[in-house]
């Protein structure tokens, strides 16, 4: 077992741990020891306001370790934010209309404009990723992440309405950048 401090869903210090294969160099960690709903009170739950970034703290943490093959469980996530809070920890920034760095939260995915993955390192790009959900939803859309998802997480209707939006906004910038198209991927909205 491995044990940091990272940021909880709200961006306030908290341990969490993950296990390491030391052998196959593999970690091997829940999304929710640092990104779960468990973290917050029901009043603190937020979909627009909490991030994943503290899961990508976990992920760098594994690879100072030496670990360049991760499992990550996703359940139980107090999170809409597609991801980008994992991601700004390892390095990516992700910009506005007018280059200002946003804060990686559900209620900026419709104003993300451009990725910056130029300060990413190659170890973080080339390191294996398997995810484990027991969800087929899509990314976006009726079934998609915040339809599904955003109402145990707090959201109400129009947080709802607001986070499908990004979610389809962030889908179209993702395709733009990368030419992937994760829209309709079995499982991508989890």
């Amino acid at each position: 077992w491995c044990e940091t401090t990272v940021s909880d869903p709200l961006g306030r210090d908290i341990k969490a741990r993950y296990g390491i294969i030391r052998h196959e160099h593999t970690a091997i960690m829940e999304m929710a020891s640092a990104s779960g709903l468990p973290l917050l009170s029901p009043e603190e739950r937020n979909p627009m306001k909490t991030t994943t970034y503290g899961t990508g703290q976990l992920i760098a943490h594994a690879i100072s370790q030496g670990c360049r093959k991760f499992l990550i469980g996703i359940g139980g996530s107090a999170t809409n934010d597609a991801g980008m809070g994992i991601l700004s920890a390892l390095g990516y920034r992700f910009l506005d209309a007018d280059g200002n760095e946003l804060q990686p939260c559900g209620a900026n995915l419709s104003a993300v404009q451009t990725i910056d993955d130029t300060k990413v390192q190659d170890i973080v790009k080339e390191a294996k990723y398997t995810i484990a959900c027991d969800v087929d939803a899509p990314f976006c859309g009726p079934n998609g992440a915040a339809y599904t998802f955003a109402a145990q997480k707090g959201a109400d209707k129009d947080m709802i309405n607001t986070l499908d939006k990004g979610m389809h906004h962030f889908a179209d910038i993702i395709l733009k950048h990368y030419g992937i198209n994760i829209k309709d991927i079995p499982g991508a909205g989890a």
